[in-house]
């Protein structure tokens, strides 16, 4: 997973904490959560996982390519004090598959799926608490409809998916915003203002030609991945393409990140690997202060030299820090 995780960070942070490929999916467990399907929308169907507990409900959402079950043993650590529930996101393991296009996987999707889940099982405002690309389930909801839920806990999950960097930007949110501009030169879709039109496009397409030249320049210096990558899964692009770029969010936020990431042992010692080093810590900095300046409600941890999956090897952390932002809640 460590390689997998190398090879995503090569793009500006972003993907280095979206586990996209060799999923961890974890079935081992003494407390096994009894599991149901959940119709979200017709024909579309979703896993979701019931670790029991009692107190307030709390919904477990997984990073990009792992299912529900990746929480099987940090769920049963939550039972005590709350009910716990994890959703499986379409696309993945036992839920539905819809064809691999933007508008069956984007962020409004993937966020109205878990506010049909908590409406179809009559969940009372949870607490949603995303991993890696669960953070875009969060702030979709959180951003759109936050009377829906009662606060948000990103673990590892606060990356551009779940908030752009006003200070910094990102590629990839930055490209798909410019190719929306763009598609007002279409005939028929020509807007009445433009000049206007003219000049934020040409704005854009200067800060994705600087982007697109820094991005260059850490490719350059990012660690080959030894051996062939395993193809990606095929809702890979229309996820991706449906990233949106959210301001803020207006529910209590706890933001855990793992900053710097820990990348194991370290065999190479040379300059490269430290500059490599340093620009994850550098980008990771960059997401944490946008959420402390954009986002009033977030409460933001650092956790050095943890992994991305920071519920596994820093678990008593994360728990305790739940716990204390958990109970702060009304």
């Amino acid at each position: 997973m460590r390689r997998c995780t190398r090879c995503v960070l090569s793009l500006a942070t972003l993907l280095a904490c979206v586990g996209i490929l060799n999923a961890q999916t974890s079935r081992e467990t003494d407390n096994p959560p009894t599991v149901q399907m959940v119709t979200v929308e017709p024909g579309i169907q979703l896993e979701v996982l019931d670790w029991g507990g009692t107190g307030r409900p709390l919904v477990l959402i997984p990073g990009l390519g792992d299912t529900a079950h990746i929480f099987d043993k940090f769920a049963p650590k939550l039972t005590a004090k709350y009910h716990v529930y994890g959703i499986t996101r379409r696309g993945f393991g036992a839920s539905s598959k819809p064809a691999p296009v933007t508008a069956n996987y984007d962020a409004d999707r993937l966020g109205d799926d878990v506010l049909a889940v908590i409406a179809a099982l009559h969940i009372d405002h949870p607490v949603l608490v995303g991993h890696s690309l669960g953070g875009e389930e969060l702030s979709d909801v959180g951003f759109r409809h936050p009377e829906a839920v009662a606060g948000l806990v990103y673990l590892d999950a606060g990356y551009s998916y779940a908030l752009y960097d006003q200070t910094h930007g990102q590629i990839l949110l930055d490209g798909l915003h410019l190719r929306d501009l763009l598609t007002q030169l279409v005939p028929g879709r020509i807007p009445s203002d433009v000049p206007k039109s003219l000049s934020d496009i040409l704005e854009q397409l200067k800060l994705v030609e600087k982007e697109v030249v820094k991005y260059q320049e850490d490719i350059a210096m990012s660690p080959r991945p030894v051996g062939p990558s395993p193809d990606p899964p095929p809702t890979l692009y229309p996820i991706f393409s449906g990233f949106e770029r959210f301001p803020t969010v207006h529910d209590p936020a706890l933001v855990i990140f793992a900053e710097p990431h820990d990348f194991g042992p370290e065999q190479d010692h040379s300059a490269a690997r430290a500059a490599y080093e340093a620009r994850d810590l550098r980008n990771t900095e960059y997401k944490a202060k946008a959420f402390e300046t954009q986002v009033p409600t977030a409460h933001v941890v650092r956790i050095p030299h943890a992994s991305h999956y920071i519920f596994r090897s820093n678990e008593e952390e994360v728990l305790r820090e739940m716990n204390a932002f958990l109970s702060t809640l009304p």
